[in-house]
């Protein structure tokens, strides 16, 4: 009986996805959820980068002290609301008060940016706060300004040592993208609720679905061992 039962639904979805074409809109989200995690991240780490290196700027600077409350603002607003509440704020308020009309997709990726760069920040100055001090009195003994110290000597051996951190962010963006159906975007979640709704079975696209993330964070996964190997073996030679 439960073989028949397990039949039937696994024959609703296979007509829905393959016979009805609804794979064409899964691949669509797969691309979309990808898209949004990898650019929030790359957005997350050049603004976070920067946060952090105001953060960690020594010194009474009245102009710097304004910037650290700034900064210090931003990242307590993003780390302390929902992440759908900031996208729900973006797409209906924020960009329509400043005259700005993006896609749904872009209001996501820049929202997932920003929500991003909060939780690099913290990261990066952890990573930052971790090399040597000596290393940043070298690079000035040198000659070498402040910001061209940091960007070049730094922050570059800081990355190494936050990688696997960097890495746990960008899996967590791609499960957030979870919530983008919210201001009509299309992403794998949605794509797969689309199909269970059309024929009122979602056992097995909810099941498929899950597998699909899965692979997808095992792909980052083997991905940032590889990057962690080779920095490594970069570092012996």
């Amino acid at each position: 009986m439960s073989q028949n039962i397990w039949e039937i639904k696994w024959t609703k979805f296979w007509t829905s996805f393959i016979e009805r074409g609804a794979y064409h809109k899964v691949i669509e989200g797969l691309e979309h959820t990808v898209i949004i995690a990898v650019a929030g991240l790359m957005i997350g780490i050049l603004l976070g980068t920067l946060i952090a290196v105001i953060k960690v700027v020594p010194g009474k600077n009245p102009v710097m002290g304004f910037l650290k409350k700034i900064c210090n603002l931003y990242v307590n607003f993003f780390r302390g609301t929902p992440m759908v509440v900031q996208l729900l704020l973006g797409y209906y308020v924020l960009f329509p008060l400043i005259g700005i009309k993006m896609s749904s997709l872009m209001v996501c990726v820049v929202i997932f940016g920003m929500n991003s760069a909060a939780y690099v920040s913290e990261i990066m100055r952890g990573g930052l706060l971790s090399v040597n001090f000596g290393q940043t009195e070298a690079g000035r003994a040198l000659g070498l300004s402040y910001p061209v110290t940091m960007m070049r000597i730094v922050v570059p051996q800081a990355v190494k040592n936050i990688l696997p951190t960097l890495g746990n962010e960008f899996i967590t963006l791609i499960k957030e993208t979870s919530i983008v159906s919210f201001v009509g975007a299309i992403d794998l979640c949605q794509a797969f609720r689309n199909i269970g709704a059309s024929n009122y079975e979602f056992m097995v696209p909810y099941l498929v679905m899950a597998v699909i993330y899965i692979v997808l964070v095992l792909f980052i996964t083997y991905l940032i061992k590889i990057t962690e190997r080779r920095l490594r073996a970069s570092d012996k030679r």
